[in-house]
C-alpha cells in the first residue's frame, strides 16, 4: 500500500499506546471495566485508545471496522473493497492483569486479504509491521515522540530488522498456545505434534503476540480451536503472511479472509512452514 498511509497507521498505533499507557501507569486508576455482550471485559483504555486511532485514521481513505463498529450493517460493510480492520487493545484481560501482554492492532485489508500490518506492544515499545509488497519488520524500543525524529516508512525500516530473524537456532520444534484457551483440541493438536517431531516444546502467550512469535520464527505453529474474532487476528496474519508464513483455515489449505459477512474467524493454524 501507499508508503505514506502505511506510516499513518503506524502513527496511529504508536499514540494509541501513549494513550493506553496513561491509564495502565496510572497507580490510582481502575480501569473502568464494564462487561461487553459475550462478557469480555472493557476499559476506558480500550474507548481513549480507539478514539485515538480513529481520529488518525480519518486521514486516510479507508474505513475502520472494530468492535467498536460491528453493527454496521452488513450490507453497507461488504460494499468496502478496501478498509482498516482495528483492535484498539487486544489483550484486555492481560491489561487488566497488568502482564504487559497486550497490543494495538492495526490491518489493512484489500478484497479481503489483509495487506499491511500494525501491532505495538506498548509496554515494551516494541512495534511490528508489514505490507505485502516489502515484508514483515520489527522495530524496538520506540513510542509515539520517536516520531518527530523519524519521518517517513523508509527512515523507520531503516531502524528496523526484517522478521523472520535469520540467526534463530534451536532444536526443538516449538508450538505457541494461547494463555486463555488451552483447551482439548488443542491439547490433541500437541499429542499430534509431540509424535512428529523429537522435542516439542509449548510457549504460551496473550494477545496477538502469539502471531507475532510466528512471524518472528521464535514459534513453528500457532493452533488456534477457540473463537477469534477479525479484529483479532487481522494484523498479525498481515505480519505473518509478509515474514513469509500463512495463516490457513484448520483442516484446509484455505486462508483467513476478512470483512466477511460473519466476523468470527474459523478455527485457524499459522505457521512459516508449508504444513503444521
Amino acid at each position: 500500500m501507499n508508503s505514506s498511509i502505511l506510516f499513518t497507521a503506524i502513527r496511529a498505533a504508536l499514540e494509541a499506546g501513549k494513550e493506553i499507557m496513561t491509564v495502565y501507569t496510572d497507580p490510582d486508576a481502575d480501569f473502568e471495566i464494564e462487561r461487553k455482550a459475550d462478557n469480555s471485559p472493557l476499559t476506558i483504555a480500550d474507548k481513549k485508545a480507539h478514539g485515538k486511532i480513529v481520529s488518525i485514521l480519518k486521514a486516510t481513505p479507508y474505513p475502520v471496522l472494530s468492535e467498536e463498529g460491528k453493527d454496521i450493517p452488513v450490507e453497507e460493510r461488504l460494499k468496502w473493497q478496501e478498509l482498516w480492520i482495528v483492535d484498539p487493545l487486544d489483550g484486555t484481560k492481560e491489561f487488566i492483569k497488568r502482564n504487559g501482554e497486550f497490543t494495538v492492532n492495526i490491518a489493512y485489508v484489500k478484497n479481503g486479504i489483509p495487506e499491511a500490518g500494525v501491532i505495538y506492544i506498548p509496554v515494551k515499545k516494541e512495534l511490528y509491521f508489514s505490507d505485502a509488497d516489502f515484508g514483515a519488520y520489527k522495530v524496538n524500543e520506540i513510542e509515539s515522540s520517536d516520531l518527530q525524529n523519524i519521518s517517513s516508512l523508509s527512515a523507520l525500516t531503516e531502524k528496523a530488522e526484517q522478521l523472520p530473524y535469520k540467526n534463530i537456532s534451536r532444536t526443538e520444534f516449538i508450538i505457541v498456545a494461547s494463555r486463555s484457551h488451552l483447551n482439548e483440541e488443542t491439547q490433541k493438536y500437541i499429542e499430534d505434534m509431540q509424535q512428529k517431531h523429537r522435542h516439542v516444546k509449548t510457549v504460551s502467550s496473550g494477545s496477538s503476540l502469539k502471531l507475532c512469535l510466528i512471524a518472528e520464527g521464535k514459534a513453528d505453529v500457532y493452533p488456534r480451536f477457540a473463537p477469534t474474532m477479525e479484529w483479532d487476528t487481522a494484523a498479525g496474519d498481515a505480519i505473518v503472511r509478509a515474514s513469509g508464513g500463512n495463516v490457513f483455515q484448520a483442516g484446509k489449505d484455505t486462508p483467513l479472509s476478512y470483512n466477511k459477512p460473519d466476523l468470527k474467524n474459523p478455527w485457524f493454524i499459522a505457521t512459516l512452514q508449508e504444513k503444521a
